[in-house]
């Protein structure tokens, strides 16, 4: 038989003076879509961090949770999110580093598959020296609490009855944003996120990554709300005036928060109220330090559509390509 021919997926980018060169790159950028979404959703980000960055980044766009796969639920949805990324770093014996960024949903995805991938005696993601872990407009805190989901305007009716419906549109994943998954008396998954539970040390791998980052759109995302997307109560929220710098029209705030490293892990019980809840997962997620980049499309014709032009989805939201190049920028290989 004659030697097997290496094949680079659509979703698998290398830049092409990569590709000649003697080194070939040894970090491994995984980028995860959101809900219903596709590994073309990050094409546009996927290609600029291979042209600005090469010889040092290859880019996998996670292909397995497409489309209606993306509502079987977190949980389903890391698990094969990291039985990918151990099939693409088994195909790559050089790849050294590795680092996230994920969109929407995606970043719970990610958040637990790592935890999947961690390495407690060794400290490391499967083996591989974890970098950067970027959330980009993720529910970090969940999508139930009031004007979580700016779209529902605030109305306290209208967000209860959309918790109660969620599950039909959205499946599992609805659930698992809602937090009403409680089973058999264990509390949601996303407050099970915010610790070391059992066999799945979700603290211990997010602590692992040398960069922390949560972008969120402070206004005019119609699905996910400021505080979810920030990992902010809501008098934390910083005031925002205009862009502070000209090369990033569309991020108005930036700020580095150092982990809270006091207290104790919070007691997770199955008949918390979401206010509640959502305070316990602040606080877990705040045991972590974060780089926090806050976005505003306010002045965009597209501003409705900002939960996707802050990964520029698709080609005609160009506007948020200075959000990609702030990521790039920003990125440490």
């Amino acid at each position: 038989m004659g030697e097997e021919v290496p094949v680079i997926r659509t979703s698998d980018l290398l830049s092409s003076s990569a590709m000649d060169a003697e080194s070939v790159p040894d970090h491994l950028v995984v980028m995860v879509h959101g809900i219903l979404g596709s590994s073309g959703d990050w094409e546009y980000a996927a290609n600029e961090f291979v042209k600005q960055l090469p010889d040092k980044v290859f880019v996998h766009c996670s292909e397995r949770n497409m489309y209606r796969l993306s509502l079987h639920g977190v949980d389903v949805m890391g698990e094969r999110l990291a039985e990918e990324v151990l099939e693409v770093i088994g195909e790559r014996p050089e790849i050294r580093k590795i680092s996230f960024i994920a969109h929407s949903i995606g970043g719970l995805v990610a958040r637990y598959a790592i935890a999947r991938l961690y390495r407690p005696h060794m400290g490391n993601i499967c083996g591989l020296e974890p970098i950067n872990f970027i959330a980009v407009a993720t529910p970090h805190l969940g999508s139930r609490g009031n004007k979580q989901v700016p779209l529902l305007l605030g109305f306290v009716r209208m967000e209860y009855f959309a918790s109660r419906v969620i599950h039909w549109l959205f499946g599992r994943a609805g659930r698992h944003l809602f937090l009403t998954d409680s089973e058999d008396g264990k509390p949601p998954l996303l407050l099970r996120m915010i610790t070391d539970s059992g066999n799945l040390p979700f603290i211990s791998a997010l602590r692992a990554f040398k960069h922390r980052v949560a972008y969120a759109n402070a206004d005019c995302d119609q699905v996910v709300g400021w505080r979810t997307s920030s990992i902010r109560r809501k008098d934390e929220l910083p005031k925002i005036d205009k862009c502070i710098n000209e090369k990033y029209p569309h991020v108005v705030h930036e700020e580095y928060v150092e982990a809270n490293e006091g207290g104790t892990y919070e007691d997770l019980t199955s008949d918390d109220d979401f206010e509640t809840m959502e305070e316990k997962m602040v606080n877990g997620l705040s045991r972590v330090s974060w780089e926090k980049v806050d976005v505003s499309f306010h002045n965009s014709l597209q501003w409705l559509f900002s939960h996707s032009i802050i990964q520029v989805k698709f080609s005609f939201m160009y506007e948020g390509a200075d959000v990609i190049q702030h990521m790039i920028d920003h990125f440490r290989t």
